[in-house]
């Protein structure tokens, strides 16, 4: 096993250690590892991370269903038009998009430069959601539930991970908070079931399309499920909100190195 191969299985592990401990936010260092590690292609890389982000939070989201903290009635509302999104975005979308975008000057915006960018972009949104680490325990559940609106959110956060194969959960449970008027906890548990239906169904659309290296994804994503228990039983003893900032603060720094790496290069 060469050492980049043996660096990649190492993120795969704090990919799910980090999502066990803090709930969230692992999932979207898959991509920037498949990418700058294993070198794969980012359309490639965006399958790939739908399927690792959707086994490992299928694992982490059985806990939450046996204690009854999964509410399917939102869950299904939500993940039907998202996850409808996610498939027609891999399956169609996606292949659509042409290699070569445009041209500004002498620069070339390629399909593969536009995924990265954009991957980059939902980093720093993502990084910037776990900066603040607003008290949203403190929020009252809703009462005006709107699942109309609901459901157009979830097409559009569907669009999203289709694109570039995130989870998108930073944007989910505030959805599930304000529109579905579900309390903090359910919300976290309720996207994390969405999101494996979402990724895992997106990931189907994918299998007409790419090359797909079982051996090595099925492994990833393993050791991605062994890392999110290991965080979940570390979660015990260490306070995972407290690891939440740096973490953003890593994810940050991350998302602008992609960017600069990717106009500069």
């Amino acid at each position: 096993m060469e050492l980049v191969e043996l660096l990649a299985y190492i993120g795969a592990l704090f990919i799910g250690l980090v999502l066990g401990l803090i709930g969230g936010g692992g999932s979207i260092l898959t991509v920037p590892i498949l990418v700058y590690a294993i070198a794969l292609d980012p359309v490639v890389a965006t399958g790939y991370s739908l399927f690792v982000v959707g086994t490992t939070s299928l694992a982490g989201s059985i806990q939450h269903m046996k204690r009854k903290m999964v509410n399917y009635k939102v869950a299904l509302l939500f993940a039907i038009p998202a996850f409808t999104a996610v498939y027609l975005t891999r399956a169609f979308l996606i292949p659509a998009i042409p290699d070569s975008l445009f041209y500004l000057g002498s620069f070339e915006v390629t399909k593969d430069l536009f995924i990265m960018v954009l991957f980059a972009v939902i980093m720093l949104m993502a990084s910037l959601s776990m900066i603040r680490n607003k008290k949203t325990s403190t929020i009252e559940e809703q009462h005006n539930t709107s699942y109309i609106i609901l459901m157009v959110q979830a097409f559009g956060i569907g669009i999203i991970t289709g694109l570039v194969g995130a989870g998108g959960g930073f944007l989910i449970v505030p959805a599930l908070l304000f529109l579905a008027g579900l309390p903090i906890k359910k919300a976290i548990a309720t996207s994390l079931f969405i999101i494996a239906i979402n990724s895992l169904i997106g990931f189907l659309g994918d299998v007409q399309n790419i090359a797909i290296n079982w051996v090595f994804l099925v492994s990833f994503s393993a050791i991605s499920v062994v890392g999110i228990f290991l965080g979940m039983w570390l979660n015990r003893y260490i306070d995972g909100k407290k690891l939440k900032k740096g973490f953003g603060w890593f994810v940050l720094i991350m998302g602008i190195y992609i960017i600069f790496k990717e106009l500069a290069g």
